[in-house]
C-alpha cells in the first residue's frame, strides 16, 4: 500500500485513525490496534511475506525475553546472527552466488527470490534492540508494544529507523485524553507537504532519470543528456526518499508520535562528513552506533580510523543494495570522509563556496554509482559528464523541473521547517494545502504515483 494511493488516504489511513483515538482508554488496545493496522498495511503488499515480519518479531521478542531471563550473551549473539541470516538470505544470495561463481568463470542464472519489503529497516531495528539490550540500555517491552514499534507503518517500509527508546515510551505517554489538536495538525500538514513532493516533483524527475541511464547503456552520451539525468537522479533520490520521511513523521504525528528527523537540506553541506550528518541521518545514526564506534572509531590513531570508517562506508553501500556498483559508491564516500577528516586534521581549510561545490560535484558523482546498472553504465554517464561525447542533446522541459528541484533544495526552507512555521496557519495557507492534497488526490486516482526508490532497498 503507498502513501499517495487513494485507498490509503481515503480508507486505511481515516479508519485506522477512527480505531485508534476511538481506543484511547485503552493503553493495551491502542498498541494492539496499531500493530494490527501495520500487519494489514504490509500485507496489502504482499500477504506471503506477513508470516516472515511476524515471526521476526516474534523469535526477536522471545529471545530478548530469554536473555532478560538467564542473561546468557549467547542469546543475542544468536539474534543478532539470525537477523542477518534473514536479510542475507533474501537480499545477498543471488549476489554471493553470482560474484563466486563469476570468479570461477562459472555462468550463473539468478533464483526467483523476492525481496520483502522494508526488510533492512526493520531488520536494523531489531538489532539495534537486541544490541541495547546487551548493553542495559533497553527493557523488555511487551511483545505487543514491541510488535507495535517494530511494524508501525509509518516507518515499517522505508525509515526513518527508529530505536526503540524513541516510540515505545511514547505508546506508554499518550494516556486518556483527547487528541493533540498541535500535533495532528502539525502531522496532517507535514503528509500533505510530503505527498505533493513526491508525487510533483520526485515523479516528474524520475522519467529524466531513467531515459538518461537508460541511454548510457547504449553508449557514452553528451555532457549535457549527461548532466541532465546526474542531476535529475541526485533530485529525484533526495525528494523522493525526503518526501517518504516527512510522510512518515507527518503520519506519526497523526498518532500524536514524533518520529526522528531523517534529512536536514544535505545538498547545503560543505564536506562529506556534514554531508552524513544531513543524509539519512538516523541510518547515519545507526552506523556509527553499532559498527563504527565498536570497532573502533577515532579511538586508536589516525591509521585505524581510516580503516573503520572506509569499513563502515563499504558494508553501508552493501546495505543499499546486492551489487559491486552499491560497494564502491560506499567505498568513495569512505575514502571521502577519510579525505575530508585528513585534511582537517592538518587545519587546512578553503573557501565556504568551494567547498560545497566541490562536496556536491562528489556527491552527484557517487549517485551515478549509486543508479547505475553497471560499471560500465556507470562509465558511460560519467565519461559524457566530463565531455568525451561532444554536447549532446537534453529535454528543454526537463531542465525546468531539475532547476526547480534545484531551487528548493538549494534554497527553500525544508518541509519540517515549514509544518512548523507560523506561516502554514495562514488561512491562505491552508487553502493551499487543501488544494494541494486535492490535486495529489486526483494525480494518483489516474495511476500515476510511483513507487518510493528505497522500497527496494
Amino acid at each position: 500500500m503507498l502513501f499517495p494511493s487513494q485507498v490509503f488516504l481515503l480508507l486505511f489511513l481515516p479508519l485506522t485513525l477512527l480505531a485508534y483515538y476511538g481506543a484511547r482508554a485503552s493503553e493495551r488496545l491502542r498498541v494492539e490496534l496499531l500493530a494490527l493496522a501495520s500487519c494489514l498495511f504490509y500485507a496489502w503488499w504482499d500477504v506471503r511475506f506477513l508470516p516472515l515480519l511476524v515471526a521476526t518479531i516474534a523469535l526477536n521478542w522471545l529471545i530478548a525475553a530469554a536473555y532478560v531471563r538467564t542473561r546468557h550473551s549467547a542469546c543475542i549473539v544468536f539474534g543478532v546472527a539470525f537477523n542477518l541470516a534473514v536479510l542475507g538470505l533474501f537480499k545477498y544470495t543471488n549476489f554471493v552466488a553470482e560474484s563466486v561463481l563469476g570468479l570461477l568463470g562459472v555462468a550463473f542464472e539468478p533464483w526467483t527470490i523476492i525481496l520483502p519489503l522494508g526488510i533492512s529497516f526493520f531488520t536494523f531495528q531489531q538489532i539495534s534492540y537486541l544490541v541495547d539490550l546487551r548493553r542495559a540500555d533497553a527493557p523488555l517491552y511487551t511483545l505487543p508494544e514491541y510488535a507495535a514499534y517494530v511494524a508501525f507503518f509509518p516507518q515499517l517500509i522505508a525509515g526513518p529507523i527508529v530505536r526503540h527508546n524513541e516510540l515505545i515510551p511514547q505508546f506508554r505517554r499518550v494516556t486518556v485524553r483527547a487528541p493533540d489538536a498541535q500535533c495532528i495538525a502539525r502531522g496532517l500538514i507535514l503528509l500533505i507537504l510530503g505527498l505533493g513532493k513526491k508525487v510533483f516533483l520526485a515523479d516528474k524527475l524520475a522519467p529524466l532519470a531513467d531515459v538518461g541511464f537508460g541511454a548510457a547503456d547504449l553508449g557514452t552520451p553528451g555532457y549535457l543528456p549527461a548532466w541532465q539525468a546526474a542531476t535529475a537522479y541526485s533530485l529525484q533520490l533526495y525528494f523522493d526518499f525526503s518526501s517518504y520521511s516527512d510522510m512518515a513523521m507527518g503520519l506519526a504525528g497523526l498518532f500524536g508520535f514524533d518520529l526522528p528527523l531523517n534529512f536536514d537540506k544535505p545538498y547545503r553541506a560543505t564536506s562529506v562528513r556534514e554531508f552524513w550528518r544531513r543524509w539519512h541521518m538516523t541510518l547515519s545514526r545507526f552506523l556509527r552506533d553499532y559498527l563504527y564506534i565498536p570497532l573502533g572509531g577515532s579511538r586508536h590513531g589516525a591509521l585505524r580510523t581510516y580503516v573503520v570508517a572506509l569499513i563502515t562506508m563499504l558494508l553501508c553501500g552493501l546495505w543499499h543494495g546486492a551489487g559491486w556498483t552499491f560497494v564502491a559508491w560506499g567505498g568513495l564516500h569512505g575514502l571521502g570522509l577519510c579525505a575530508n577528516r585528513w585534511w582537517g586534521g592538518r587545519g587546512w581549510t578553503m573557501p565556504r563556496g568551494l567547498a560545497w561545490l566541490l562536496t556536491l560535484l562528489f556527491v552527484i558523482v557517487g549517485w551515478v554509482l549509486f543508479r547505475a546498472e553497471s560499471f560500465s553504465v556507470a562509465a558511460h554517464v560519467l565519461g559524457g559528464m566530463g565531455g568525451m561525447a561532444g554536447a549532446g542533446r537534453f529535454d528543454d522541459d526537463g531542465w525546468i523541473v531539475v532547476g526547480l528541484g534545484a531551487a528548493l533544495a538549494l534554497l527553500g526552507p525544508s518541509n519540517v521547517e515549514l509544518s512548523r512555521g507560523r506561516l502554514v496557519t495562514t488561512p491562505w495557507a491552508r487553502s493551499l494545502l487543501a488544494l494541494l492534497l486535492v490535486a495529489v488526490l486526483m494525480r494518483v486516482g489516474q495511476g500515476r504515483a510511483l513507487e518510493f526508490i528505497y522500497f527496494q532497498f
